[in-house]
């Protein structure tokens, strides 16, 4: 339930009764005055006071439940954990299931996808900017791995041919790793080349003084 009406005699009463109802505190709802009431005369044709009191939308109550309409509508049956850090503005979120291998998708492209699509609806619905991290299988430390190897033996393979290799189109987060594994490389550097969705990597040899 998110929100309840509630008609009592006087305004304080309804407050009373609805957060008792809902279990809630005054500072986690927003009330609404929807009729004043009146007291009539001598108690003659009294009104009573009318409340609409709605939850305060919480984000991790949003996301848990925006997840589980998407889980939902996929027909997938998906725990989610989450932890958020108010210091950092930032959320983690873990998944846990069968059939996780869908949800990262090739690549992780849906695992983005998805990170995409949260992080969107957060900034839509909530004033407190909030940066949204989505793993699953500990995937995102995998991949960095298998990305650091990648950018090692690359770096190797073009000290040794001294031909420049080009790398598969990958998103900012891949790139990020490829760049970071080989700055401080004294014999090959990288840049980025191409527009989105296929801008992708060169790691060639520096020029020796």
């Amino acid at each position: 339930m998110d929100f309840i009406e509630v008609s009592a005699k006087t305004y304080d009463e309804a407050v009373t009764e609805a957060l008792v109802k809902l279990g809630l505190t005054s500072d986690q709802v927003k009330i609404e005055v929807l009729d004043k009431g009146s007291s009539g005369f001598l108690g003659i044709g009294a009104k009573p006071v009318k409340i609409k009191v709605t939850k305060n939308l919480t984000v991790d109550g949003y996301l848990n439940k925006f997840l589980s309409d998407i889980f939902e509508a996929m027909k997938m049956e998906v725990t989610v954990h989450m932890q958020i850090d108010e210091e950092k503005r930032s959320i983690s979120i873990d998944l846990e299931g069968n059939e996780m291998g869908v949800l990262i998708g090739k690549r992780g492209q849906t695992l983005d996808s998805l990170q995409l699509l949260v992080n969107n609806a957060v900034h839509k619905n909530f004033e407190t900017y909030y940066k949204v991290k989505i793993d699953t299988e500990n995937y995102r430390v995998r991949r960095k791995e298998t990305l650091e190897n990648l950018a090692k033996n690359v770096a190797y393979k073009v000290k040794r041919t001294k031909h420049s290799v080009t790398l598969e189109p990958m998103n900012p987060f891949e790139r990020r790793v490829i760049h970071s594994a080989l700055q401080n490389d004294k014999y090959v550097m990288t840049h980025s080349e191409g527009d989105e969705p296929f801008r992708h990597i060169v790691v060639s040899l520096k020029r020796q003084n």
